[in-house]
């Protein structure tokens, strides 16, 4: 059997060995595998969204330290999803996943980056209002 055929298998879910993948990337078969995931992706999710609304209406961490602590339980968050259930994961087969996820990120970045900039200097080229 070539490398190439035993891929194929390897992909099929055949000469499949458990606990040798990441939780978005199962083989096909069995839907048991996809409800768990959902689950535990569900389950992840709720709870780092009640973490979130504790954090944020409660004293327990130093006020200026929440925002921060917000935006790591958003990174967190969006972890969660993009890998228990939109399976954006580091196999073979998620490449052009990761760089439609990648390029996306970037294109963001620059919309952002570039209001943020404009916003900045659109001061500068304003014509001073009268003062009454």
């Amino acid at each position: 059997m070539s490398s190439q055929e035993a891929n194929a298998d390897l992909h099929r879910g055949e000469n499949y060995e458990h606990g040798d993948h990441a939780p978005g990337d199962e083989p096909p078969g069995d839907v048991g595998h996809w409800i768990r995931n959902a689950n535990i992706g569900l389950g992840f999710s709720i709870v780092l969204t009640v973490a979130a609304f504790l954090m944020a209406s409660s004293t327990f961490i130093y006020a200026p330290a929440i925002p921060v602590a917000l935006i790591v339980l958003a990174i967190a968050q969006m972890g969660v999803h993009l890998v228990f259930f939109l399976h954006i994961t580091t196999g073979p087969d998620n490449t052009n996943n990761v760089l439609a996820l990648a390029f996306g990120v970037m294109v963001v970045f620059l919309i952002v980056a570039g209001s943020v900039w404009i916003m900045g200097h659109l001061s500068h080229n304003m014509m001073p209002m009268e003062q009454p």
